[in-house]
């Protein structure tokens, strides 16, 4: 039946999964008939080629005393994580991935949450394919192959912030994200994290947004003279106005951390030098108050903040926007000019962290990308995006290592041909 190139199906599957599972009714994407039609279509054609490296299946662990503190997930079920152990000269070595998947902001939203694997554990995949930065592969992974590699899973919709709980007479919601985080530390720690010589905090998505709220408070669970540093995949969420002028995603937001009590959870110096404390939810707010050393790995033309942010179903009720949501080759003049408009204000939002952090890193490239270190394809491959030649997984190891300044700045779309789009 015809062949498409795998990498795409990966992709285009990586970003569905994403949202998938976190649609607060009337915000978030929901694929119309073309999208849907077009998702068809590339997922009934054959791959080009198979992956040729074996599958690395890890086993999901419960936190068995997570119940004693009511570190639950949505449904009440208890949080989980997959370990998959280092080895080597990696043995003392810790690696933490905050899985994604979106967020919930109303009670309806979350009570629909809470039935599937985006808040409740019983709905979970029990082996995870661990890929990309969590790969145990030299050749795949160079920089952390041989670490303990940890993948934590997310469960309750407020991106491990939330600590609140919500009854009545027919159902009860759980609200714990801080608590699991707790619970699944404290798990981990006498497995080794505790004498943890390296480690890194890392995350994507809605899981790069809680590294974030986490990333100082991870430091101080380790060692002191541990090297502890946070990395950030597609978590830099912009607070910015979308094409009809409203700040739609700052309302949602807001109803994330009120729903959830997630406002006592965030950085008390953040939250007490802004009026509205909510929008240290947003990471261009909280940046400036972290002091561990930080990486952000971001797309600048990010599809879910296209797609939600800027051109959320909200602001475009006429559709208008949806083929140059599908293509940008598709797009008007004045719709690109929107776009490199986004661009430039990641930039802005961006220039206090890239001209005053000597400890921070960047890797903000061009392409129409979401959560780009899991993949295999967009972490270290021979085809694998490149900012001045460099891969991502290489300027995360130069970082990490201290082996050479990394920040980079990709230029202005559509000049990168070496993008992986989820979108052609």
């Amino acid at each position: 039946m015809g062949c498409v190139k795998h990498k795409y199906l990966t992709h285009l599957n990586i970003y569905l999964v994403s949202i998938s599972n976190s649609t607060p009714s009337g915000f978030f994407v929901k694929m119309n008939f073309v999208v849907a039609f077009v998702f068809l279509y590339l997922t009934t054609l054959a791959p080009c080629h198979v992956r040729s490296q074996q599958r690395h299946l890890i086993k999901m662990t419960l936190v068995r005393n997570a119940r004693a503190t009511n570190a639950l997930c949505l449904d009440g079920s208890l949080p989980a994580y997959h370990l998959d152990r280092g080895f080597g000269d990696g043995k003392d070595n810790w690696l933490l991935q905050f899985e994604g998947g979106g967020w919930c902001n109303d009670l309806k939203s979350c009570l629909e949450r809470a039935k599937t694997r985006r808040g409740s554990t019983s709905y979970m995949s029990k082996f995870e394919d661990f890929n990309g930065i969590l790969s145990n592969s030299a050749t795949l992974n160079p920089g952390f192959y041989n670490w303990n590699r940890v993948k934590l899973r997310y469960c309750d919709g407020a991106s491990f912030t939330g600590d609140a709980v919500f009854t009545d007479k027919n159902t009860t919601l759980y609200f714990k994200g801080q608590k699991i985080w707790d619970a699944i530390i404290r798990d981990l720690l006498p497995q080794g994290l505790g004498k943890a010589q390296k480690a890194l905090l890392s995350g994507c998505s809605a899981g790069g947004l809680a590294t974030f709220h986490h990333c100082d408070d991870f430091a101080k669970y380790l060692p002191t003279n541990a090297t502890v540093k946070c990395l950030s995949d597609a978590g830099f969420f912009l607070d910015e106005r979308d094409i009809s002028l409203n700040y739609t995603f700052r309302l949602f937001f807001k109803n994330v951390v009120q729903l959830q009590g997630a406002e006592q959870n965030q950085n008390k110096n953040c939250t007490m030098a802004l009026k509205s404390p909510e929008l240290c939810f947003f990471p261009q707010y909280a940046l400036s108050y972290i002091s561990t050393p930080y990486f952000i790995l971001n797309s600048a033309y990010d599809v879910f903040q296209f797609h939600n942010i800027l051109v959320p179903p909200s602001a475009d009720l006429r559709g208008y926007w949806n083929r140059c949501k599908l293509n940008p080759a598709a797009c008007t003049p004045d719709q690109i000019n929107t776009l490199q408009g986004f661009r430039l204000d990641m930039l802005a939002a961006l220039k206090p962290f890239n001209t005053n952090s000597r400890t921070g890193g960047m890797f903000i490239n061009s392409c129409f990308a979401h959560c780009q270190s899991e993949l295999q394809e967009t972490w270290f491959a021979a085809d694998s995006p490149r900012i001045n030649k460099k891969t991502i997984a290489e300027a995360v190891g130069d970082w990490y290592f201290s082996r050479n300044t990394s920040k980079e700045i990709d230029c202005a779309y559509p000049c990168d041909s070496t993008c992986h789009n989820l979108i052609p």
